[in-house]
């Protein structure tokens, strides 16, 4: 359950980004909110509901009355008669008389002056409505931009195409609609809101499963792969492999290299001390296809190595067919399957399922403690935060030198205690990660969440030396460096020497999603859209599932539709 970053949810009972944070073991993308990239205000009931046509456009002449039934047409000048069509109109509408409306509404627009260029895109609004409320919603997009091409910051007829655009099905253009109302309303408008960060989301994951049906395969760095190993205590396959020891010393040696030279697990094993993780998934493909000793050991190896390259389908077998195996000396193998699948299905977004697994893995091997470790990082996440801890306990007790569950244990209670503010708990964890970091100098994990947590407190000149402790314990961790440029952000403002400590992290590891995704969110705060979006792509690419991928392509989007809105109305959304 190891990745390089939290992953943004993607449905309503997502789950937020701190939480992803604990089961990853990286602290919380700091700023990274789930539609715009910027802080936003306080929201406002102005214009909430945008269902009634306009009022009067523009004032009548003194002496005029356009509801004037006595006067005759001559008496009046034509855009005081489309005033008056357009007000009858407005009674229809409210009277719910939608076609009389429209008739009157289509009058106000045929009477009215062109050079009244406000007044008549009210008019055109003002059908547009009620053609809404017949959801003929093509019409409304043809009234909606007639009525925007005249008054092109006309938020109620963008706000009302946008609706009417997310009908008909056309989400990129609902998008940009509603990101100029957006801009227009300082984000203050809640309704603005919901609608953009849905079609973000719907967007995101309609491109997300194209495009992650036909990625092609991408090994992470080697920091990454370590990194997820070292998540677990008790997975045989991550370990040095134990050889025999020879009774007759030649003969023996001489049976050893031959097995070797036949195994292709033990090859694969070779090229995992050697770092050399691309050839892996072939060679355990030929123990698997020769049936040999350590077929059991290949499927599971093969199948981790599946699921790191974001190929969960081809995990899905292997995983299936060791958790299926009875044999008495492969249940340690079985747990761990068990985990990993547990861990997948976590990660799809189907809890259920992976609840399943991980107590079918304590059911099978209930001394594994990395059973219950994971397991308690389910538990954050579905916001059973006792369950959790009880977990992280149980990890403990079967691996006092359990620093990561130790650590991870102190950030779920520390975030328990913080969002239900509570002063006294959040004053235990704090000492909680102090106890870590003194009984474990050398874990890494602790100064990583202890970070977070000081961060929270705005602690940040503390926050900022557990980070270079991280750096001096793990100098090619390139999510440290992220975090810590994302601290300088917050902390001083300063972008210069936050933009230079994430180029960093690119440096040290150009495949950390994370770092390209954080760089497009600072991009996007500057007003830099172009670079964003360049930055989002590459975080693309690199994403290690589907989900993620959804996540990015939102951001993505979100900065792109930008990009059209201020070409086509000369708008922007605040900038550092």
């Amino acid at each position: 359950m190891a990745a390089s970053k939290p992953v943004e949810p993607q449905g309503g009972h997502g789950i937020p980004h701190w939480k992803v944070a604990l089961a990853v073991g990286a602290p919380l993308l700091l700023g990274a909110g789930a539609f715009y990239l910027w802080r936003r205000r306080s929201t406002s009931k102005r214009d909430s509901q945008r269902i009634t046509p306009e009022g009067r456009a523009s004032p009548v002449p003194s002496g005029s009355s356009p509801n004037q039934e006595s006067g005759t047409p001559q008496e009046l000048s034509p855009l005081e008669r489309a005033q008056a069509a357009k007000n009858k109109g407005n009674k229809y509408f409210k009277a719910g008389k939608y076609d009389q409306a429209i008739q009157c509404y289509t009058e106000a627009i045929s009477l009215c002056p062109p050079e009244k260029k406000v007044d008549l895109s009210t008019f055109y609004q003002n059908r547009a409505a009620a053609y809404e409320q017949q959801q003929t919603w093509k019409e409304v997009v043809q009234d909606c931009t007639k009525a925007v091409e005249l008054n092109p910051r006309y938020v109620k007829a963008l706000f009302r195409r946008a609706k009417a655009h997310e009908r008909l099905d056309n989400k990129t253009e609902c998008l940009e609609d509603v990101t100029a109302v957006c801009i227009l309303e300082g984000f203050q408008n809640h309704n603005s809101m919901l609608l953009a960060d849905k079609v973000l989301k719907l967007l995101g994951k309609e491109k997300a499963k194209e495009k992650y049906k036909n990625r092609e395969p991408l090994m992470p760095s080697p920091q990454f792969i370590k990194s997820y190993f070292s998540s677990f205590t008790d997975d045989i396959i991550s370990q040095p492999l134990q050889e025999e020891k020879s009774d007759e010393d030649k003969d023996k040696e001489g049976e050893t290299s031959v097995v070797k030279e036949k195994s292709g697990y033990l090859k694969a094993k070779q090229y995992m001390e050697e770092e050399n993780y691309d050839k892996i998934i072939s060679e355990c493909t030929k123990e698997v296809e020769a049936k040999g000793k350590y077929m059991a050991e290949a499927l599971l190896l093969r199948a981790t190595f599946y699921l790191l390259i974001g190929n969960a389908a081809a995990a899905k077998p292997d995983l299936d067919q060791v958790i299926s195996m009875e044999e008495s000396n492969v249940k340690q193998l079985r747990a761990n399957a068990l985990i990993k699948r547990g861990s997948m299905y976590m990660q799809q977004q189907q809890p259920i399922l992976s609840t399943q697994d991980f107590n079918m893995a304590a059911d099978i091997d209930p001394q594994n403690a990395d059973v219950y470790h994971h397991r308690g990082q389910l538990k954050i996440l579905l916001d059973q935060v006792e369950e959790a801890v009880a977990d992280f306990d149980e990890c403990i007790r079967l691996r006092p030198d359990s620093a990561l569950a130790q650590a991870q244990k102190c950030f779920a209670l520390y975030r328990k205690a913080y969002t239900g503010s509570n002063p006294l708990q959040i004053k235990a964890a704090m000492k909680g990660f102090e106890d870590v970091i003194k009984k474990f100098p050398k874990c890494a994990e602790g100064y990583a969440l202890y970070a977070q947590a000081l961060t929270d407190q705005q602690q940040f000149e503390k926050a900022d030396e557990m980070y270079d402790k991280c750096i001096d314990l793990e100098p090619d961790n390139a999510t440290t460096y992220v975090h810590k440029g994302l601290l300088q952000l917050q902390w001083k403002q300063d972008l210069e020497k936050g933009l230079n400590l994430i180029s960093k992290a690119i440096e040290i590891d150009n495949k950390c999603d994370f770092a390209y995704e954080t760089m497009g969110t600072i991009e996007v705060q500057r007003g830099n859209l172009d670079k964003a979006i360049e930055m989002f792509n590459k975080a693309i690419n690199l994403a290690k599932s589907e989900m993620e991928m959804a996540h990015l392509y939102s951001l993505c989007d979100a900065a792109y539709a930008q990009t059209e809105v201020a070409k086509k109305y000369g708008l922007k959304p605040p900038t550092l």
